[in-house]
């Protein structure tokens, strides 16, 4: 009888749920909304027209710089940021990405103390909680809350003629809408874990990942504006092993190549549609992102080894990298 007067009444479980969730989103909005902006850009068309855009972007470290989606500032020349506690800046585009759709921006006057903390989206897992803040529809400062939805989407990406696929982007049932573009994705801890970038429909947003691989192209940004790529002209998506081979090699997956691209460095090497590439650069690859993180710029006019299987045994070819440009 004791232990049965203990039980708490169902509706006090469900208050102490909602404090609890209440606490944690609050908290995130109170750590990260000061460093989420909204941004104002406008610029010219090549052929004269004046365009303008709007979105978010997240001050990301001390010394004034914004992170933003390159889709956002394409085309501008200048603009401005305001803060939640109104600060206003101008800003200038350091450099911009439209392969990961990622862009830095750096203010030319004084900004809220702080920034953000930057996460690893690697450590994400599907139902985890998330909570979005940005700008949507002018609507500064706006939380929105809800869970990882999926994990190790793709969002295909286009600069000039060379197409890329954003991996391992992260789906959220957040409220996205738009004006989100560039905003936080952040985890409980307040950790900013993925740059809000797109709405895919009703109850689906997606969000480009924090991880070593873009921590690689934000560097490149600072330092020279544009990300510098290697080349290798095929398109491959992931595809399960023989099981003798998995046995062999103690993995699953590998990448199977679906074309080549006539006079690429993979034509050149040999490589040829059908081929299930097992190593790159001797080291194992199971998906795009395993393979696209090795193409950056040291990668270019430089020997990589690539082991692939075909016709049940084992081929080792040598590609040479280029530089990937916008016109390939």
């Amino acid at each position: 009888m004791s232990s049965a007067a203990q039980i708490p009444e169902p509706g006090d479980l469900s208050q102490r749920a909602l404090d609890a969730y209440s606490q944690v989103v609050t908290d995130v909005a109170a750590l990260v909304t000061p460093h989420v902006a909204a941004v104002t850009v406008s610029g010219q068309t090549p052929g004269g027209w004046s365009q303008q855009g709007a979105g978010s972007a997240v001050l990301f470290d001390n010394e004034g710089y914004l992170l933003t989606n390159a889709h956002v500032v394409a085309g501008a020349q200048s603009g401005t940021a305001e803060f939640a506690d109104g600060t206003e800046t101008r800003i200038e585009i350091v450099g911009s990405d439209p392969l990961s759709d990622l862009a830095v921006l750096r203010s030319l006057s004084r900004v809220p103390a702080g920034s953000v903390v930057l996460g690893n989206a690697d450590d994400l897992r599907v139902g985890q909680l998330v909570v979005a803040i940005g700008n949507p529809l002018g609507l500064a400062g706006s939380v929105t809350a809800g869970v990882v939805s999926g994990l190790g989407r793709s969002l295909p990406t286009r600069s000039g003629r060379a197409g890329r696929v954003i991996e391992d982007v992260i789906q959220t049932d957040a409220a996205l809408n738009p004006g989100n573009s560039g905003g936080a994705l952040a985890d409980s801890n307040g950790r900013v874990v993925g740059i809000n970038t797109a709405v895919a429909g009703v109850g689906l947003g997606l969000a480009v990942p924090m991880n070593s691989t873009t921590q690689r192209i934000i560097t490149a940004l600072l330092q020279e504006g544009r990300v510098r790529r290697a080349y290798l002209g095929l398109v491959s998506r992931p595809s399960p092993l023989p099981a003798e081979l998995e046995v062999k090699v103690g993995r699953s997956k590998g990448l199977r190549v679906v074309e080549v691209v006539t006079g690429s460095p993979a034509h050149r090497a040999g490589l040829t549609g059908g081929d299930l590439l097992l190593t790159a650069g001797r080291r194992p690859v199971t998906d795009a992102q395993s393979l696209q993180r090795l193409l950056f710029d040291d990668a270019i006019g430089r020997p990589l080894p690539i082991t692939v299987w075909r016709r049940g045994a084992m081929v080792d070819v040598i590609t040479i990298p280029t530089e990937l440009s916008g016109e390939i």
